[in-house]
């Protein structure tokens, strides 16, 4: 039995991993942690949990949780994970970040995006990219785990193979994704208010989204030249799910059969990716709750161009889920053990 810790359990992510950790056969949670409720019953702060989990939250002791857990899940703010790890810390336990602390391999670009000081650039190099259908083998060896970000998640799983295979420019792509409000995390935000987000839809943090770094670098790894795009996301009122839509310049003719061809190599043998049938649209519902990403395409001949797209939960294989399958991986698992559950629907 996996003994995991999580630090930032009552997050939206952090509750999504006691969530499907709750239903994981090799996995106990053996520590909650939570800085805003320190002694407080978990199940009092999220009542869904009534019954379910007897625990009270603790702090975020890193390094008393590394002797107690073969797994840490740092389910938080940006700049926290990386000011709490050490190589003490890594010798005795796994992490599996969900920030973007360890994401980017340029200390700087990080430090510029996010406005941050690196506090541990010593581990950036050996931290894992966990976009697991693309690292997977060394997710598998990986001690420390940068899970990826939910927009650059989707985002890389519906481009990746058109790149990698030469099929488009990369320095032609332009990403609209568009998410639930979860995705802005559970702090209390005017902007995030029922009135703000009900009846509305918004661009937000264009030309200047922190995502557009990780997307722009795991997109260079495809391409093998340096990839510049243009990325805006959208809050839309719901609360969970990512759409993205993006389009490139087509670097010769293509069949709809050859693209299909390129998506199958790829995924074909992937649970988790879902290339849906010919002129199915990707769609939020038929995936909330899940770990798949449903992917598709279409292409414009009248513009030589290709329209790729995406659409995943931003909170399990946006963040959770994709962290228990990163977890699976690190252990020796099943990939899909703990994610088996079909979306829900209505």
């Amino acid at each position: 039995m996996i003994k995991v810790g999580i630090i930032g359990a009552t997050g939206y992510a952090g509750g999504e991993l006691v969530r499907l950790l709750l239903g994981h056969r090799e996995a106990k949670i053996v520590w909650y942690g939570s800085r805003s409720y320190i002694d407080k019953k978990y199940a009092d702060v999220y009542q869904n949990m009534f019954r379910l989990v007897e625990d009270v939250c603790r702090d975020d002791n890193m390094e008393q949780l590394a002797g107690e857990a073969d797994v840490i899940f740092t389910a938080t703010p940006q700049g926290l994970c990386a000011s709490l790890v050490n190589e003490e810390i890594l010798s005795k336990t796994k992490v599996i970040d969900l920030s973007a602390d360890f994401r980017i391999k340029d200390v700087k670009v990080y430090e510029e995006w996010y406005k941050l000081e690196h506090k541990a650039p010593q581990f950036i190099n050996e931290a894992v990219y966990g976009l697991c259908e693309i690292n997977r083998k060394a997710v598998k060896k990986a001690r420390l785990v940068a899970n990826p970000g939910c927009y650059p998640t989707c985002s890389t799983l519906s481009i990746y193979p058109l790149l990698k295979e030469g099929i488009i420019d990369g320095n032609t792509v332009i990403i609209d994704a568009k998410s639930g409000t979860s995705g802005a995390g559970r702090g209390a935000k005017v902007d995030n208010l029922f009135c703000e987000v009900n009846e509305n839809i918004k661009a937000y943090g264009v030309a200047t989204h922190r995502h557009t770094p990780e997307i722009e670098e795991q997109l260079t790894y495809a391409a093998g030249y340096p990839v510049c795009i243009n990325f805006t996301p959208h809050l839309v009122p719901m609360n969970r799910g990512i759409l993205v839509t993006a389009y490139a310049s087509l670097k010769r003719k293509v069949t709809p059969e050859e693209v299909r061809a390129v998506y199958e190599k790829y995924y074909a043998d992937e649970t988790f990716v879902r290339v849906l049938e010919d002129g199915v649209c990707p769609q939020t519902r038929w995936v909330e709750g899940s770990n798949f990403v449903d992917v598709n395409f279409r292409i414009d001949p009248r513009t030589n161009r290709i329209i790729m797209m995406g659409a995943m939960d931003n909170l399990v294989k946006g963040a959770a889920g994709q962290a228990v399958q990163n977890m699976n991986l690190m252990f020796g698992l099943p990939e899909e053990e703990g994610l088996r559950m079909a979306p829900v629907f209505p």
